[in-house]
């Protein structure tokens, strides 16, 4: 099963429109690009959640011993400045930022584009939709994003002002001074 797209220009949802939409319907995940198109998401299968998991608890726990910010499950959905709504697969966002957000702003969908984030292609994700949602990230003031892409056995690394780099798998990714000691050990089955 493939994402859905609607354009719903027409239409304008605004903010708390959308959040109530998602509050409503819980069973199924939203996300609304900066084009204001709502994107309907299909459920991942056990491989990838599985594969996500690992993920996020290797995220989890390196930010478990620097306790330098706050760590998010695709289950979130941040407000970026862009104006997209988007659920990354891992996210993590610097402790400064996320305390400087108030209660209710930390409570709905944060605005406030994550620092670091991985996006996980799954089998019916198309690449390219993912290779514009990364875009949507950077430009929306994202430091370092993963594009983990276990099909193509690479990974696209994302940086803000440079140029995407390839890497192929198996692979040692570095967190770098976003994520300072962080290293994730890729194999080629991720």
């Amino acid at each position: 099963m493939n994402s859905i797209v609607l354009n719903l220009d027409t239409v304008g949802l605004t903010d708390e429109q959308f959040y109530r939409l998602c509050s409503k319907n819980r069973d199924w995940q939203f996300e609304r690009n900066a084009k204001g198109e709502l994107i309907i998401m299909p459920p991942v299968g056990g491989i990838s959640g599985n594969r996500e998991a690992g993920l996020i608890a290797e995220v989890y726990m390196w930010n478990l011993q620097t306790k330098l910010g706050k760590v998010f499950s695709s289950s979130t959905i941040f407000r970026l400045p862009n104006g997209g709504d988007r659920s990354p697969d891992v996210a993590w966002v610097k402790l400064e930022r996320w305390e400087s957000l108030t209660k209710e702003q930390q409570e709905k969908f944060p605005p406030i584009c994550p620092d670091f984030l991985i996006e996980l292609r799954s089998r019916t994700d198309s690449l390219e939709a993912l290779q514009n949602k990364m875009q949507e990230y950077i430009a929306s003031g994202l430091k370092l994003g993963w594009l983990i892409n276990p099909q193509n056995e690479e990974v696209q690394v994302y940086r803000h002002n440079k140029p995407r780099e390839l890497i192929k798998l198996p692979a040692s990714l570095l967190g770098e001074d976003i994520l300072p000691g962080f290293v994730l050990e890729l194999t080629k089955n991720i």
